[in-house]
């Protein structure tokens, strides 16, 4: 029998799932640098950029809005409206996915022509299938969500993943090993997305057929008289506006960071052409695309498990007008961003060579690793201040801000990607992020005054500056050590070395300078609360 999630074990469910695709989609960018070329690498990861994109388009912030409205008639006890709900929404995702593979196939050639790949032209048609899946795989765990059937979400994002990286690195193997080169091995990897299509679509089918059983014992064991209201005649027009009056700023938001990387991928290759020859160039493209994408994508992690459980927090303490727990709550969430988010991006970023070399072939691009890692920083900044947004019931607000940072990334890319290269498309994706976080503060602090360190910031600007200086010169020692070694246990020692020294010493000065009080630990979360702690007693006489 399928149990109910409580919104706790709801929003654990959903955040290790998070977690675990996260991890998973690193480890898939990693194989591709050891088995294809440049021209390979830049052809898998354009399709799966512009594969993300399309399906955030598609369904990013529907299946949100589809579980707010299920819950909603459930509680109302119209269950027969929430079937209706999710009707439409499965027809719609099934119509949406027959528009995007069909457009997707089509206009592939198109694409390449623009972006300079044209190797990628069958890469992006490998791709296209997963889409006739993906948009109805989003509403069905929409629909369960709103049955608070958390796993069914979850459990379907881990086997995709799993199947998308089995399949397609299995596929490249024998395509590789038959000497059909990396053109066709690309798009044997891009074909793993259908695969993983297939798997979570495979896991939705089962909870749905298990939940539809259970609905029709419950119908049978209810009174007769009930039973005849097992249909409703809600107009689907009705429905879809109910959808996307919900969703249209949530779907803006939620493609910022897969829109500025398709602009870069899109137009790489055109706005350094007179910085980079093209041979270069397209080695750059690999680079920053399969290993600097990759490890810039792990800090962020934090992000969206910090977002899945601050929307709900705040959003009941604002229905309640209980502005000092909202302002609490917000102050919290910002703050833990500053002493988590922050130094794990600051890690990465100091132990990017080594890093880079012991993840991949070489750590050639490690510079751009560390560039795009450091201004994942405002990348996080920004999804949490949306999210405290959201929960002040403010979800059009951010999208504005989105549209300004969005135009800004693209003029300041204009201007700086001729000079600098992928240096100047990076430093426009920040400026984007770090302008979307300073309209959000400034909206939020409208509301509620944000009291994230008060007075500490040049005591934590010292607790960060240190450790990252310390890192950088154990690296440098450690490497340069262990020249004579295998390369990559060096690397392996230097970034492990590195690890210590910048998380130890980032935490001991914290608690050394009373960046952190006891106070504050207290109000963490029960796992980063044991952390602390053992670090903060030698400080302080009395124990947390």
């Amino acid at each position: 029998m399928l149990k109910k999630d409580s919104l706790i074990k709801g929003t654990l469910i959903l955040t290790a799932a998070a977690l675990v695709v996260r991890f998973l989609g690193l480890f898939q960018r990693i194989p591709l640098d050891y088995m294809l070329g440049p021209v390979g690498q830049a052809s898998v990861n354009s399709a799966n950029t512009i594969y993300l994109l399309l399906l955030t388009i598609a369904t990013g912030g529907i299946p949100l809005s589809i579980s707010k409205m299920i819950s909603q008639r459930y509680a109302l006890g119209r269950p027969e409206e929430a079937k209706r709900i999710y009707q439409a929404a499965l027809m719609f995702g099934a119509v949406t996915g027959l528009l995007l593979t069909f457009a997707m196939f089509v206009f592939a050639p198109a694409y390449a022509r623009i972006s300079k790949v044209p190797d990628s032209v069958l890469s992006l048609q490998a791709i296209a299938p997963s889409l006739l899946l993906f948009p109805i795989i989003a509403m069905m765990r929409g629909y369960f969500q709103g049955r608070q059937i958390m796993s069914a979400g979850g459990i379907s994002q881990i086997m995709e993943q799993i199947l998308r990286i089995i399949g397609g690195i299995g596929l490249a193997l024998i395509v590789l090993g038959l000497g059909w080169g990396d053109k066709y091995g690309a798009a044997a990897i891009a074909f793993g997305s259908v695969l993983g299509s297939i798997g979570a679509f495979s896991v939705m089918m089962w909870f749905a057929r298990k939940l539809k059983k259970q609905d029709r014992t419950e119908v049978l064991a209810a009174d007769r008289e009930n039973a005849v209201k097992a249909s409703s005649n809600l107009p689907f027009r009705t429905i879809y506006r109910e959808i996307f009056r919900t969703s249209i700023a949530a779907v803006v938001t939620a493609m910022t960071v897969q829109f500025v990387y398709f602009f870069d991928q899109t137009l790489f290759m055109r706005l350094t052409a007179a910085f980079y020859s093209h041979e270069t160039a397209t080695k750059v493209f690999a680079e920053y695309t399969t290993k600097a994408m990759g490890i810039a994508g792990i800090p962020p992690i934090l992000a969206i498990a910090l977002g899945a459980s601050i929307i709900p927090v705040i959003s009941s303490a604002y229905s309640l007008k209980n502005m000092q727990e909202v302002q609490r709550q917000s102050s919290l969430v910002m703050r833990i961003v500053c002493f988590t988010g922050v130094p794990v991006a600051m890690l990465l970023t100091v132990a990017s060579y080594s890093v880079t070399g012991l993840l991949f072939m070489k750590p050639s691009g490690s510079d751009i690793v560390a560039l795009l890692t450091a201004g994942a920083i405002f990348q996080i900044t920004m999804m949490i201040s949306n999210s405290i947004l959201y929960g002040l019931n403010k979800p059009k607000i951010p999208m504005y801000h989105t549209f300004i940072g969005i135009g800004l990334k693209i003029v300041s890319s204009l201007a700086l990607a001729p000079v600098l290269g992928v240096y100047g498309l990076i430093i426009g994706s920040s400026i984007c992020f770090v302008v979307i976080t300073m309209l959000n503060v400034r909206t939020i602090n409208k509301e509620v005054n944000l009291n994230i360190l008060g007075g500490k910031w040049l005591a934590y600007l010292v607790a960060v500056a240190v450790p990252a200086l310390a890192g950088w010169g154990a690296e440098y020692g450690i490497l340069a050590l262990t020249e004579a070694w295998i390369e990559k246990l060096s690397y392996l020692l230097a970034a492990a070395v590195t690890s210590v020294i910048v998380g130890g010493l980032y935490l001991i000065l914290l608690a050394a300078l009373r960046v952190i009080t006891p106070e504050d630990v207290r109000s963490f979360p029960g796992p980063l609360r044991k952390i602390l702690n053992l670090v903060l007693k030698p400080f302080y006489r009395k124990a947390v």
